[in-house]
Order: C-alpha cells, then sequence, then structure tokens
C-alpha cells in the first residue's frame, strides 16, 4: 500500500543554505584574527576590531551559528525521513529558524562593542540567552513532537544522538547562563569562584561533547550509509557507542581546570573520564568507518564520501589528542599554549567542519530538485583545498605550542627562567603565519561550497516535497 508523505524541505533548506553563508563570516573572522595574531598591527588600532572583540564572535559564529544552522538542517531532514512524518509543527519549526538568526545577529552585533558575559562558548548577554532558550525549547518540541507522531516503529539511532544533543545543551545552557541582570546589556553570574568556574567547564566541555559531538554523530550515521548505500557496519555498536558516550561525556569537564584552584580529586576524576572517553569515540569511528566495507571503491570518484570519510578520521585523531591532553603530566606542558588550539581546530575544522559541508552537500541537490550539486569538481577542489588547510593549521600549532610549552619550563642551572615570554612570542612567528595560510585555504574552500550552492539552489523545484513512499518502510 502506497501512502503519500508531505515532508516540510522549506525549513531544511533555509538552514542549509544559512549553513553555507555563517559558514563564510565565521571563517572569514577567523582568518581575520590569525592575521592579527601575526600581524598585531591589523586591528587598526579600533576597539571593535580587536583579538578580544573578534575572537568571540569568530567562535559564536563557527559553533552556534554555522555548525547550529547545519545541526538544524540535518536533525530536521533527517527526523522527517526516518519517522516518515511531516515535522509536528511547520510553524514553530520556521520559529526556530527565524530566532536562530536573530539570535546570530544580535551576537554579531554585540559581541564587537564588548558586550559579554566573559564565559567561554557563552558570552551572549541574558536577553540574548532568553532568546536562546526559547528557540532552543520549541526545537525540542518539534523534534520530539515529530518522534511522537512517527509512522515507523523504531527510532533509528541518529534520532537518538540528535534526542541526547538536543536536551543536554538545553540543561547546559540555563544551567550555566543563570546571571543576575545589572542592566539590559550586562549581567552577573549566579555563581562565584571555583564554582562558576566549574560548571562553566562543565557546560564548556559539554559543548563541544553534545553541540559539536553528539549531534554531529547524527548527522554521521544518518548520512555515510546513504551516500555508501550500506547499512550501518554494527547497528548495535553504534547503541553501546550512545551510551557509553552520552554517560561519559558528561564527567570529562575538570580536565579543563588542572592546576587550578579546583579540588584534586575533581581535576583527577576528570582525567579518568577523559581517558575512559576514548573507547566510545573510537567505537563509534571505527562503526563509521566500516560502514564502507565493500564501497571503498567509491571514495575514489565521489568527493561527499570524502568529506565523510575523513571527518571520521579527524573524529579519532581529535578524540585520541583529547584524552591524553587530559592526563595532568602532559597538561603541564599543553596547557596555555597553542597545542590546545591546535586539538580544538583538529576537531573543528576537520571533524564538524566536513561531516557539515559532506552533509550539506548531500542535502541540497535533493532540497532543490536537482540528481546533484551544480558542479561535482568543485566539490573535488573544495574537499582538497580545505584539507590541506587542515593540516597545515594544525601541525603549526602543535609545533608551537610544543615548543611554547618547553620554552616556557626551561630553566638555567641557578635556576632561572632560559627564556623571556617575549622570546616564546617571537619564536611563535611562523607558525602563526603558517596558521594563517592554512585558515586562508579553508575558507577559499567555503567559498567554493557558497558558490557551488548558489548555483545548485538558484532555479530549484519547490521545498515543500511531496513524495510516494512505502508506508512502514524505511525512509
Amino acid at each position: 500500500m502506497e501512502t503519500s508523505l508531505n515532508y516540510n524541505y522549506r525549513v531544511v533548506r533555509q538552514f542549509a543554505v544559512a549553513t553555507v553563508v555563517w559558514g563564510v563570516v565565521g571563517m572569514l573572522v577567523g582568518v581575520i584574527i590569525a592575521a592579527q595574531l601575526a600581524f598585531p598591527a591589523l586591528n587598526f588600532d579600533t576597539a571593535w576590531l580587536t583579538y578580544g572583540r573578534l575572537r568571540p564572535l569568530h567562535t559564536n559564529a563557527v559553533i552556534f551559528a554555522f555548525g547550529g544552522s547545519a545541526l538544524f538542517a540535518t536533525s530536521y531532514y533527517v527526523v522527517q525521513r526516518t519517522c516518515q512524518v511531516r515535522l509536528f509543527s511547520d510553524a514553530l519549526a520556521s520559529f526556530t529558524f527565524w530566532g536562530w538568526q536573530l539570535v546570530i545577529v544580535a551576537a554579531a552585533i554585540t559581541l564587537p562593542l564588548g558586550i559579554t558575559s566573559g564565559k567561554e562558548y557563552a558570552e551572549l548577554e541574558w536577553p540574548i540567552d532568553i532568546l536562546i532558550a526559547l528557540v532552543w525549547v520549541s526545537y525540542a518540541v518539534v523534534f520530539f513532537g515529530t518522534l511522537w507522531k512517527r509512522r515507523t516503529s523504531h527510532i533509528y539511532v541518529a534520532n537518538w544522538f540528535y534526542g541526547a544533543f538536543i536536551l543536554t545543551v538545553a540543561i547546559l545552557h540555563i544551567v550555566n547562563s543563570a546571571a543576575m541582570p545589572a542592566t539590559m546589556t550586562k549581567s552577573y553570574s549566579a555563581y562565584t569562584g571555583v564554582q562558576d568556574a566549574m560548571i562553566q567547564w562543565w557546560y564548556g566541555h559539554n559543548a563541544v561533547g553534545f553541540f559539536l559531538t553528539a549531534g554531529f554523530l547524527g548527522m554521521m550515521y544518518y548520512f555515510i550509509p546513504k551516500q555508501a548505500e550500506r547499512p550501518v557496519f554494527s547497528y548495535r555498536l553504534s547503541i553501546v557507542h550512545f551510551w557509553a558516550l552520552i554517560f561519559t561525556y558528561m564527567w570529562a569537564g575538570p580536565h579543563h581546570l588542572h592546576y587550578t584552584a579546583l579540588p584534586d580529586w575533581a581535576q583527577s576524576l576528570g582525567m579518568v573520564f577523559s581517558l575512559i572517553l576514548l573507547a566510545p569515540s573510537w567505537g563509534g569511528m571505527i562503526n563509521g568507518i566500516m560502514t564502507l566495507s565493500g564501497a571503498w571503491h567509491k571514495l575514489r570518484t565521489d568527493p561527499i564520501l570524502k568529506f565523510l570519510v575523513v571527518s571520521l578520521s579527524f573524529y579519532g585523531m581529535s578524540t585520541f589528542e583529547g584524552p591524553m591532553m587530559s592526563i595532568k603530566t602532559v597538561n603541564a606542558l599543553s596547557h596555555y599554549t597553542d597545542w590546545t588550539v591546535g586539538h580544538v581546530h583538529s576537531g573543528a575544522l576537520g571533524w564538524v567542519g566536513l561531516v557539515s559541508m559532506g552533509s550539506i552537500y548531500y542535502l541540497l541537490p535533493r532540497l532543490s530538485g536537482k540528481k546533484e550539486m551544480w558542479s561535482v569538481r568543485l566539490i573535488e577542489w573544495h574537499f582538497w583545498i580545505a584539507t590541506i588547510g587542515i593540516v597545515l593549521y594544525i601541525a603549526s600549532m602543535w609545533i608551537a605550542g610544543v615548543m611554547q610549552g618547553l620554552m616556557w619550563r626551561a630553566v638555567n642551572d641557578d635556576g632561572t627562567l632560559t627564556y623571556s615570554f617575549v622570546e616564546s612570542v617571537k619564536a611563535t612567528f611562523p607558525y602563526y603565519a603558517i596558521r594563517l595560510a592554512g585558515g586562508v585555504l579553508y575558507l577559499a574552500g567555503m567559498l567554493i561550497m557558497t558558490y557551488n550552492t548558489f548555483k545548485t539552489v538558484s532555479g530549484g523545484q519547490p521545498a515543500d516535497a511531496r513524495i510516494q513512499a512505502i508506508a512502514g518502510a524505511h525512509a
């Protein structure tokens, strides 16, 4: 028996295009601040162009504008396709799109003006925080409402990851952003001292763990099997991966606070859970890569699959490096150095960036009534330019970071420091120049994607797609 399913692709298409647009903006700001670190005069003695103002704009733009839009787009697509029902509420879904764009624009205005709470990844002031909470609750209603009215009995594992990401980010945001407003543009945290630091990094690391990992694993578990035209290697492993990951990640935050006023037992607990985290992370990576069993030949001709599979390689690398850096003796060398910056961008550019781009490349033609992207060759060019950019970026930061750590701890026979701090800054300059080159390449790839996107979506079919599907069959 055939039944007609009417999916809401309009909001998916809006978020997919927004992903590309905000990707260019966020990465452009990243290139600007990378240039400022190599050539400080590039802030032009203008307050709103200084590194301290632009850096939070960069992180918010790439995490919440680019990454967030990719998560909205893919989760709305995946939950409809796997549940075989239209989104729970078109009006609420539309509100999440326009509300999220308003959050991003508000961030782009307030952060360069220096209006900030000063919390890492949570810099936005309280009126914007309230809007974020409203949008996020609406998002949860749409997503879980769609799951509730599904036509299929089974909830596919990608939706488990998306669901965990949505619920956890809501809790993290509301708890960490609790504050006492003083004016419309200034508030003070509800927490003080070491408690504030602990809650901030419980939020901060789980923003990585759930916003930048669990949600994107939802992408991985849907789009890799679809693009490879192969079932997930081990569905049982995917469920073990899910429960092990969401339990373990919650406890890893204290590794950001080694050698601080945080109690030593809490630091050690964060280190232990970070080391345990290696197992589920690599289990998921292996599950994704092994899904290509019998389909490896597709990598030669399918650049979208290249994006998706190479992103998993960076995911595996980052989730090995993170637990290693959480070990106290290693952290004593790496903390406060550019090694940390290299680690973050290995995950951000390599894992989050590439899996998002691959997923959006998968979606755009399907949302525009096309068989494929306007130019497959441009996708190939994008992949190689971006990958070279990532390698330049992270390799230069690893070398710079280890060098900085060694220079800072070097002492003479009489106990005095061998190097002054400014000497370590001077020695770092060549690596900052290489990092800038890597960032320029990554941005160039994003500009190629933008052109390809424009050519693909222009003149496409209406975004609401009425399709024929067999009732009860898998999407």
